[in-house]
């Protein structure tokens, strides 16, 4: 359904805060009155990061950092979740980046429902709705993260499903549609769904779950998962499979633990990220997860296979090419949570063509397209010893000579933080109680920082690519959380005293985990700010050219920001760069879309949401005029404002 602004009654605000929401939308910070604008040339946004490497970036250049300000919104759309699920929303991610491809737009909300759209006004052209089971509590929750689109090559234009927009479902379905009709195609698995889990042994139906679009290229359909953290040693497959692209016949399957040839006890090893494809070479490019469990991997000795790496595959064969490891043997759920993006990397005067893989350490590596070695050198580091009983630490970690760290990693009881002196002291205890020795610091019964958290650094936002500037445009997170090991006997009590702390069984190791994150008595981080940055690094040197911090408390704490002020706040989502010389980026945990100058970092223009936009946004020319989209529905992990809506804004 397609709306105006002005209408925000919907989501439960009276007549008056509607009009001013409006108002914000419309003037943003900026002036009313509208520059002229030049006509453009029609521009797509095919595939979930803009191209199937995943650069984020578009040549769409009718707003600029001269006229941004101007922009308003264009048209709204509501899925109309938030009055027909409104408890299931409670459990749900609005992440979806919507695609833009041959006259429609295509959209998911996190109960997998997929709409087209006018582009140019966002009336609905036709629903599909796989009906899944909202009462399920998966892991991730109800999430989605995007839908891929496919052209059959040779097929007849306008026959039935020559153009097809595959998606994935938290129940584990891979489902093939017709762009045209938003029908199922019949001749595509069993009346176009294919069960990606069948055969996997799964304990319970929460346990594994679709929450990324799946890649398509060379007639072949690769699909990740996401798989319940800490749950147990011997944790199911990760296994990444294919899929025939017209009939949906099983291709292949590709197991990351495969590597280590049978030596651990282990599972998982997932990609539930989004992957990337380069169509040139054939190759698919997984960003892989950690074994199972997270925090004790006494039974799992060694380097995990091709878990934690960045694996390239024949995408037509599934044969691995090459891998190359972001960590090893992870204890800190440090896994890759970011799409890989190709891109050609000026590095040192020297093109060459690279995968950029951003990690929730706030690393960036740069690695060579055809061999997986890095392009800018990575070091084996000395990290911290002295693992939980039963633990074998790896001596040494790899980090990128450049760009720096982006995310702070060392957190003493000097650097608590805490607005009042009772809540710095309150800080200054938990930090002093715990081990801290810095970044890899092993988990323990003590109970350990570690920092940055396990939702970043980097997450699956991922980063945005301008070739022309060769500059990457990167947001983090800074927060710490505090894991400890419990003794498994003792795991059960421990829930029943703490039902609202996450605390997992990791079933058949000697230690169940206890994570939180490290706040004080008033609810802040203790460690200091800025809690979420935006930078941007010239690929050509490594340096980072600028950062700003993104977001602010006012929708978290209203009244805050006078106070806290340039803290930035922890941020799910990714930026998008445009030729004009502009970052949009939402994912801030407030409720807003911001434009960024990409030349400086500075804030030019934000407009405000009706609810979190903890997703990444998009933009395409349609028309002659070039909108940007961003779904507003908030996130279940960040307590943002709750909606089921997509945003559109363009200039008057």
């Amino acid at each position: 359904m397609a709306r105006r602004i002005g209408a925000v009654e919907k989501i439960g605000r009276g007549a008056l805060a509607s009009t001013f929401l409006a108002a914000l939308a419309l003037t943003a910070c900026g002036p009313r009155r509208p520059a002229a604008i030049a006509s453009q040339p029609e521009r797509e946004w095919p595939f979930y990061g803009g191209d199937q490497g995943g650069q984020r970036y578009s040549a769409a250049s009718q707003i600029t950092p001269a006229n941004v300000r101007s922009l308003r919104v264009a048209w709204t759309f509501s899925t109309g979740d938030l009055a027909s699920k409104p408890e299931a929303l409670k459990f749900a991610a609005f992440e979806d980046t919507p695609i833009m491809v041959g006259g429609r737009l295509f959209i998911s909300s996190p109960f997998n429902e997929v709409f087209a759209l006018d582009p140019g006004t966002g009336r609905e052209l036709w629903r599909f709705d796989p009906k899944i089971d909202t009462t399920i509590k998966y892991g991730e929750g109800f999430t989605s993260r995007g839908l891929a689109y496919w052209r059959a090559p040779g097929a007849a234009a306008g026959s039935v499903c020559a153009e097809r927009i595959f998606m994935v479902t938290n129940d584990r379905r891979l489902i093939a549609l017709d762009a045209a009709t938003g029908k199922t195609c019949p001749g595509f698995g069993q009346v176009g769904v294919v069960d990606v889990a069948a055969g996997v042994p799964l304990v319970s139906p929460r346990e594994m779950q679709l929450t990324s679009l799946p890649v398509v290229a060379a007639g072949v359909v690769v699909v990740g998962s996401s798989i319940a953290d800490n749950q147990r040693v011997k944790e199911v497959s990760g296994a990444v499979r294919a899929y025939d692209a017209t009939t949906g016949k099983p291709l292949w399957s590709f197991d990351p633990l495969a590597a280590a040839g049978g030596s651990i006890v282990a599972g998982a090893a997932n990609v539930w990220a989004p992957m990337s494809v380069d169509v040139q070479r054939g190759l698919v490019f997984l960003p892989t997860t950690s074994a199972s469990p997270d925090f004790w991997g006494g039974l799992r000795k060694g380097d995990d296979g091709d878990a934690d790496s960045v694996v390239a595959l024949d995408i037509r064969t599934g044969r691995k090419v090459w891998a190359f490891k972001t960590v090893h043997h992870d204890l800190w759920d440090y896994d890759n949570p970011a799409q890989p993006t190709l891109a050609t990397v000026d590095w040192q005067g020297a093109a060459r063509a690279a995968v950029l893989q951003p990690t929730k350490q706030g690393l960036l590596f740069t690695l060579d397209r055809d061999t997986g070695a890095p392009v800018i050198p990575v070091q084996e580091r000395p990290v911290p010893q002295g693992g939980a009983p039963g633990e074998i630490l790896s001596p040494t970690q790899p980090f990128p000579l450049a760009p720096r760290p982006l995310a702070p990693s060392h957190l003493r009881a000097d650097d608590a933080f805490g607005l009042t002196p009772w809540d710095r002291a309150q800080c200054r205890r938990k930090i002093a109680g715990a081990r801290s020795d810095g970044i890899y610091t092993p988990p323990s019964l003590q109970g350990s920082i570690v920092y940055p958290f396990t939702g970043g650094g980097s997450n699956w936002g991922g980063l945005a690519f301008d070739s022309a500037r060769q500059v990457a445009y990167l947001n983090t997170s800074s927060l710490a959380h505090l894991v400890t090991l419990i003794p498994a006997s003792r795991v059960a009590a421990a829930r029943a005293a703490e039902p609202d702390i996450e605390i997992s069984p990791q079933a058949g190791a000697p230690f169940g985990m206890r994570r939180e994150v490290l706040r004080g008595g008033l609810g802040l981080p203790c460690n200091p700010p800025p809690w979420g940055l935006l930078h941007a690094i010239d690929m050509r040197t490594g340096k980072v050219l600028w950062e700003t911090p993104l977001g602010t408390t006012q929708d978290l704490a209203p009244g805050s920001q006078t106070i806290l002020r340039d803290t930035g706040v922890p941020n799910f989502g990714g930026p998008i760069a445009t030729a004009s010389g502009l970052v949009f980026i939402g994912a801030a945990v407030d409720d807003y879309l911001r434009a960024f100058d990409a030349a400086n970092g500075r804030l030019l223009w934000r407009g405000r949401l009706p609810a979190g936009a903890q997703a990444t946004p998009m933009t395409y020319v349609w028309k002659g005029r070039q909108y940007v989209v961003i779904a507003s529905g908030g996130h279940s992990k960040t307590s943002t404002k709750r909606g089921d809506q997509f945003i559109a804004f363009a200039l008057p």
